[in-house]
């Protein structure tokens, strides 16, 4: 992940991140934004987004937006890498800086714990 905007930068209006999602890669459970809605924009390569059990498969230049309250996740849908925009409005890049943190100890983290993470950014698993 690569962040291009962030809260500190705009008053918290969005965050902007750069994601390359290599193959075969671990999707985020499926979840929903309760304070926020999130788009992706690909640049490269294929993404699967489920939107409400709907599955979209967009390539280049494709957008989707998923409003606020809306269950989703989303991952790699070829066989080769993708590279996405993603954009959360308001921003979430300190919810992402909590992420980086628990994936990155030693021992990887519990479901309870990645639960707990979302929680306290307003993210509810369906």
């Amino acid at each position: 992940m690569f962040f291009k905007a962030v809260a500190a930068e705009d008053d918290g209006d969005l965050s902007l991140m750069e994601r390359t999602l290599p193959p075969g890669g671990r999707r985020p459970p499926a979840h929903r934004h309760t304070n926020c809605s999130e788009a992706y924009f690909v640049l490269d390569g294929l993404v699967s987004v489920i939107v409400e059990g709907e599955e979209l498969t967009l390539g280049p230049e494709e957008f989707v937006l998923v409003p606020r309250g809306t269950a989703h996740t989303f991952g790699n849908a070829g066989a080769d890498q993708a590279r996405l925009l993603v954009i959360h409005a308001p921003a979430m890049d300190a919810y992402f800086a909590g992420l980086h943190d628990l994936w990155n100890r030693t021992d990887p983290p519990s479901p309870d714990e990645e639960r707990a993470l979302m929680a306290r950014f307003g993210m509810e698993a369906v």
